[in-house]
């Protein structure tokens, strides 16, 4: 589902667009999305060498980016962008995959505030509780972090071939998708309606999940949601998903 799709529904105005444009906020989830994966690649292949080339190398990449903004908030809302999306990678890969913790992305994120004097630093703090202060504010970017966090996690449980792995992935996306919308009471069932109209159209398009497995615990995810939220939430969710799913097919057939 694009992200014109949700402009149907009347956003709350965001707060922190004059900082960081909704294209600005959009590309910081796919700038941490990316740091992310590379740190974590590197950190399963053991090449300490590389890793620690790469912390360095993103840090500096990362530092020029928020440098290149008008201003000094809006330099520190663009630090905060990064390290906020980085984390939520982090902890959701922890929570999936039962990991402690991810030293490279640690060091990442220690080496991100290196160096800020005490001013940028209070600056950096103050963008970063703002980020989640109001659910409307950086909409853009929690948008496009949870689907593509949400779709990674999905792509993962499918791939597996061993059904307690698969499971484990389950109640993490699960859980997940359960708290955003408890956590974002006007916005966070529209997030999960993403994801879901997103994994239908991924069924539809790609034939994903054609595993027994990847189908049992894919239909698993479903209950579950329909399980674990009242149904005044979870009924408009799925309607929304599922108009997604049915205006995508229409406009498949017209382009036939």
């Amino acid at each position: 589902m694009d992200h014109g799709s949700a402009e149907a529904f009347s956003l709350p105005a965001d707060g922190l667009a004059g900082l960081a444009a909704p294209d600005v906020q959009r590309l910081a989830a796919r700038m941490a999305q990316d740091a992310f994966t590379r740190i974590f690649r590197l950190t399963l292949e053991g090449d300490e060498v590389a890793l620690n080339a790469a912390v360095t190398e993103i840090e500096r990449l990362s530092r020029n980016w928020a440098q290149a903004a008008a201003d000094d908030d809006s330099r520190a809302l663009r630090r905060a962008l990064l390290v906020s999306g980085i984390d939520q990678w982090g902890l959701a890969w922890c929570q999936a995959f039962g990991l402690a913790a991810i030293p490279g992305i640690s060091a990442l994120l220690g080496a991100m505030r290196n160096g800020l004097d005490a001013a940028a630093d209070a600056r950096f703090q103050q963008q970063f509780a703002a980020i989640e202060k109001a659910e409307g504010d950086a909409i853009d970017f929690k948008m496009e972090l949870r689907r593509n966090i949400h779709m990674a996690l999905w792509h993962a449980m499918i791939a597996c071939e061993d059904s307690g792995e698969a499971q484990a992935i389950l109640a993490t996306l699960g859980g997940m998708l359960v708290a955003l919308v408890g956590r974002m009471p006007t916005l966070g069932w529209r997030l999960a309606a993403d994801a879901l109209a997103n994994i239908q159209l991924r069924c539809l398009s790609d034939a994903a999940a054609s595993t027994e497995l990847a189908r049992e615990t894919n239909a698993a995810l479903f209950t579950a949601l329909r399980q674990n939220l009242p149904r005044e939430i979870s009924e408009p969710m799925f309607v929304h998903a599922n108009q997604a799913v049915i205006a995508w097919q229409q406009s498949r057939r017209t382009m036939h």
